[in-house]
């Protein structure tokens, strides 16, 4: 038993990430609007705080106004207001 537990826990740890990874490099806080599923959140992020987001892909619009489309496997960090990708 024990070793069906630890082979499941290895298969689940190599499986790809499948959220987007928000990080706000600006020196101040910003926010954007996640609209998944038909509902929007507005998520606020500290100046260095990262976030996942959009784990089942999204829409999300950045503080320049600009809106972007997600998948789930983005790296984003937010620089003067707009989305840059990693």
């Amino acid at each position: 038993m024990k070793k069906l537990i630890l082979t499941a826990a290895a298969i689940c740890a190599s499986l790809p990430a499948t959220a987007a990874i928000l990080t706000n490099t600006d020196g101040v806080e910003r926010s954007v609007v996640i609209t998944e599923g038909g509902s929007q959140t507005e998520l606020a992020l500290d100046p260095g705080e990262s976030q996942t987001v959009c784990a089942a892909g999204c829409f999300m619009t950045m503080p320049n106004g600009d809106r972007e489309a997600l998948t789930g496997s983005e790296t984003i960090e937010i620089k003067d207001g707009r989305a840059e990708y990693k």
